[in-house]
């Protein structure tokens, strides 16, 4: 009897094991063998979204079946099933939907109007209150050497209203590793998280294409895709006469429903040559920009999905030049259109996680969304080692 309760136990343990277990997949574009990042895989049982990192890599721990959905704004939607990831790493190709980009779309409206009605649209239709559960992961690069990380698990309650979008922050786990000497100030240190979601869900980042003087410092273009009859592609770039430090933009909507799916902006390499150096003490020599957010529909369900920030510039101080570079990444692992229970006292008011205290329950950077490259996770365990 005791045997036969021993064999069972044992056969129970292997088969919840068994269920749960790791999952990995490489993203491919199919024409160019390179990898695709910043595909969306969207796995239907747990509700989980993941984002490809830069190698096209996903993985996550799966208990059960489910189907996986990966979407991209340049491919072809794919889903298939969990089952058939049976090798080590899962090759999956992607077909892309750029090539089929169509000629320019004339339309009777300027451009312009069209973006504003798309900001008006789809801050009214983004789903609020909310909670997305977050995870960050951030990268502080000092005269050319990496000097500081930090990554963390938040819960954002979404609540107001188009108008006045608020959110109150739970930090459930996080780390930090590294030292940011005192002659660098929080600020440089990537996301407010006091604003960031505000910022994100009124758009604020394309301000400068919606003010009335834009109409005549950029050009705007919309595209459509024959591969996808529902979304259009809007352009925006600096017109060659055009003063100052000006970012390109590039706008996916979905023109039916109205609603922006991705937004991405760089400032290009012709912007940059042509704008003199600052030497004034404490100014700014900007040299590279990136900014990058998706947007997810999923049923009456409207969010936030990711961000993604770069930036490096050139400091002048007072007897010598400090180079900075920052590299930052949001992802919305799990979203739900419900409200959460806590308390005052526990909402985190800071701006960044850098003065938190590390709180590491569990190994929760695996399996929260955005897989670290190997050169990532290079950089994390050679900080990790300093500190230890």
């Amino acid at each position: 009897m005791k045997q036969s309760l021993v064999i069972l136990l044992l056969f129970f343990t292997f088969t919840v094991l068994s269920q749960n277990s790791e999952k990995a997949i490489k993203l491919i574009d199919a024409e160019t063998n390179l990898p695709v990042a910043d595909a969306t895989v969207f796995v239907s049982k747990t509700k989980q979204t993941l984002l490809s990192n830069e190698e096209g890599a996903v993985t996550f721990v799966l208990n059960g079946v489910s189907n996986l959905q990966i979407t991209h704004s340049s491919y072809v939607a794919v889903t298939i099933r969990s089952t058939t990831l049976k090798e080590r790493v899962n090759v999956i190709y992607l077909k892309s939907s750029v090539t089929d980009l169509d000629e320019i779309i004339v339309t009777k409206q300027h451009p312009q109007k069209i973006l504003k009605d798309l900001v008006e649209n789809s801050t009214k239709r983004l789903t609020v209150p909310a909670r997305l559960k977050v995870y960050s992961r951030e990268f502080f690069k000092k005269n050319g050497d990496y000097s500081y990380y930090n990554d963390g698990l938040m819960n954002f309650q979404l609540f107001g209203n188009d108008k006045n979008f608020k959110s109150n922050i739970l930090v459930e786990q996080n780390r930090s590793y590294g030292v940011v000497n005192e002659d660098i100030t929080s600020d440089v240190l990537g996301y407010n998280l006091n604003d960031i979601m505000e910022n994100y869900y009124n758009f604020k980042y394309l301000n400068p294409v919606l003010e009335s003087k834009a109409k005549k410092e950029y050009d705007f273009i919309i595209k459509g895709y024959s591969a996808n009859a529902d979304y259009n592609l809007m352009l925006i770039t600096p017109l060659d006469n055009a003063k100052g430090l000006l970012d390109d933009f590039k706008i996916i909507y979905d023109r039916k429903k109205k609603i922006i799916i991705e937004v991405s902006s760089s400032v290009s390499p012709t912007a940059l040559s042509g704008v003199k150096d600052k030497t004034a003490v404490g100014s700014k020599n900007i040299y590279k920009s990136l900014f990058k957010t998706i947007y997810r529909v999923d049923n009456s369900n409207y969010y936030l999905v990711s961000s993604k920030e770069e930036i490096g510039f050139e400091r002048i101080d007072k007897d010598k030049k400090t180079d900075i570079e920052v590299r930052n990444y949001f992802v919305t692992t799990n979203f739900s259109n419900h409200n959460f229970t806590y308390k005052d006292s526990e909402v985190f008011k800071d701006k960044t996680l850098y003065n938190k205290k590390n709180v590491i329950l569990t190994d929760y950077w695996n399996v929260s969304g955005l897989t670290a490259t190997e050169e990532e996770q290079a950089i994390i365990l050679k900080m990790e080692d300093k500190v230890n």
